[in-house]
């Protein structure tokens, strides 16, 4: 009886022979892709998805002593942006031929930076996305990128810090979602901040506060919340009523807070968007699934997580991209109308 022979797996010659190329356009294909014209990159892109070709990883790292992994840095937090910003890192770094390795930051304590950079080193990590939307998690960042190239994905610091940055603009989104409400008629707009110690939340303050001024109307109807839940929002709402209940408009410093202060103004026996107008911020999948349908400030956590792969792979190269933010979209939906 005769065995049958393992089947072989197709290599990069069977693609290039697949494809009409040379073995040297499929590794471009492969490690430099942006190298290419369009039409030849989709005919290699094809003849791999034909032959079912998978990249040797380990063959790789021992040829060029480079494992293709990308840290990821993430507060470890379960708010909305964070989680988006992290699946949006890892797709583009999918897309550039590149894995991912992930490590939860909750603190810049020595301790804790030495074990992430234990873990990256370990596992021989090129360079580092790091998720930084407070200053603890911004320290440590700093200190990796002593060691490793590194690039943050934070709102909060200036360009005299040095640091590679890319971005989602807080506070231009914040006057996108303010000045609809000036154009609509509103005086009394209030603001539920988020956390006071998030880059997110403060920006969302400064964009609305310059918005009011320049409008000249009271910049000082704001409450702050010590979450992002909806629970939070709830309850900020209540405290905003029973301090003024004259307001005709609040900002709101996400979806999730603003589902909870429609509820909290409801209960109050307020209708919205008849007697009050809201607007979130974020575009959470069921913002416009909710009662009603949220107006919102959408984050564009996609184009933000390739352009963290972009800047990075900049950075590794020995380049300084410096900073790069990303303006988000206002998304008007009915929780809003003209007074």
């Amino acid at each position: 009886m005769i065995s049958e022979r393992p089947v072989r797996a197709p290599s990069m010659i069977d693609v290039a022979r697949r494809a009409g190329v040379s073995h040297q356009t499929v590794s471009r294909a492969l490690n430099s892709p942006e190298a290419l014209r369009s039409d030849t990159l989709a005919r290699v892109q094809r003849a791999m998805r034909e032959l079912g070709y998978r990249r040797n990883s380990q063959a790789r790292a021992l040829k060029t002593r480079r494992t293709g992994l990308i840290g990821v840095v993430s507060p470890g937090d379960v708010s909305f942006g964070p989680n988006r910003m992290t699946l949006a890192i890892e797709q583009a770094c999918r897309e550039r031929g590149f894995a991912t390795a992930l490590s939860v930051v909750r603190d810049a304590q020595q301790q804790t930076v030495e074990s992430t950079l234990d873990f990256f080193l370990g596992y021989g990590i090129e360079a580092v996305v790091v998720i930084a939307p407070i200053p603890t998690v911004a320290d440590a960042a700093k200190q990796l990128s002593r060691r490793m190239p590194v690039v943050m994905v934070t709102s909060g610091l200036s360009p005299a810090e040095e640091q590679n940055v890319v971005g989602i603009d807080q506070q231009m989104g914040a006057r996108l979602a303010v000045q609809h409400l000036v154009e609509l008629g509103h005086r009394r707009i209030a603001h539920l901040a988020g956390p006071g110690d998030w880059y997110d939340a403060r920006g969302r303050i400064a964009g609305w506060q310059e918005v009011l001024i320049e409008s000249g109307l009271d910049p000082t109807l704001r409450v702050s919340s010590p979450g992002w839940g909806a629970e939070h929002g709830y309850q900020a709402a209540q405290q905003l009523l029973d301090q003024d209940a004259a307001l005709d408009a609040v900002f709101v410093s996400n979806d999730y807070m603003a589902l909870g202060a429609v509820r909290a103004m409801e209960d109050a026996g307020l209708r919205v968007p008849e007697d009050i107008s809201v607007v979130g911020f974020d575009d959470v999948d069921a913002a416009a699934y909710f009662a009603p349908a949220l107006t919102t400030v959408r984050q564009p956590f996609e184009a933000a997580g390739r352009s963290a792969i972009d800047v990075l792979l900049r950075t590794a190269a020995g380049e300084h991209p410096g900073m790069d933010f990303i303006v988000p979209e206002l998304r008007v939906r009915s929780s809003t109308r003209a007074r």
